[in-house]
């Protein structure tokens, strides 16, 4: 469950800390998670009293990624990129239509996703999102009414389809009906919103367990 991740997650960067012989000090953190851990009070009373939970620049969750540029009609790599290509306008996707970027991160595996390529489609030239997110099929009801409510755009949205064999679900979002996108921003920015959405998801898939229980 995600509350364990992150309640894991945070007692983990403590340890570094208390390594170091601090019994105090400032964890950083990123808001989406930061939220979380206060909304839902996954760390107790003494931790708090001790720790300060700063909030860390959204763009640098990024930093550490593995990013690859491929062809999209054979999926050959073209090459490897840093996490400063992803300072570069997401309309570089538009004047490299043949192109797609795949990138691999802890936070997404955090939140269970295998991985994510962005695109812009051949044929609606809309910016896409292809991944895989590892979530029950049983939710499906729950998934589908947390992506047509957040959508900004009256029509679908979204292709979102059970893999049975991998057991996951194979979800493609248009980037345009996010909450926040526009042409002028980065790919970085892009990823930002992206993962902002996925979170919320997962978020609210685990709270719909929680209260039918």
């Amino acid at each position: 469950m995600l509350k364990d991740v992150l309640k894991q997650f945070i007692v983990t960067e403590i340890e570094k800390l208390q390594k170091n012989q601090q019994k105090g000090g400032i964890v950083e953190i990123y808001k989406e998670e930061k939220d979380y851990i206060e909304m839902h009070q996954i760390i107790d009373d003494n931790l708090r009293e001790n720790f300060i939970f700063k909030e860390k620049k959204p763009i640098t969750r990024f930093d550490d990624a593995y990013i690859e540029r491929g062809i999209k009609e054979t999926e050959e790599v073209i090459d490897t990129e840093t996490s400063s290509f992803l300072t570069r306008p997401i309309k570089y996707l538009k004047e490299h239509m043949d192109e797609f970027i795949y990138i691999e991160t802890k936070w997404l595996e955090l939140i269970g996703v295998d991985a994510l390529s962005l695109e812009v489609d051949d044929v609606f030239k809309t910016y896409d999102a292809l991944l895989g997110l590892k979530l029950q099929k049983k939710h499906e009801k729950v998934i589908r009414n947390y992506l047509i409510k957040e959508s900004v755009c009256k029509d679908v949205s979204f292709d979102l389809i059970y893999n049975q064999k991998d057991g996951m679900w194979d979800l493609n979002v248009s980037l345009e009906c996010l909450q926040g996108f526009n042409e002028e921003i980065t790919l970085g920015e892009a990823m930002c919103i992206i993962y902002r959405f996925l979170f919320k998801l997962v978020e609210t898939v685990e709270e719909e367990k929680m209260s039918t229980r």
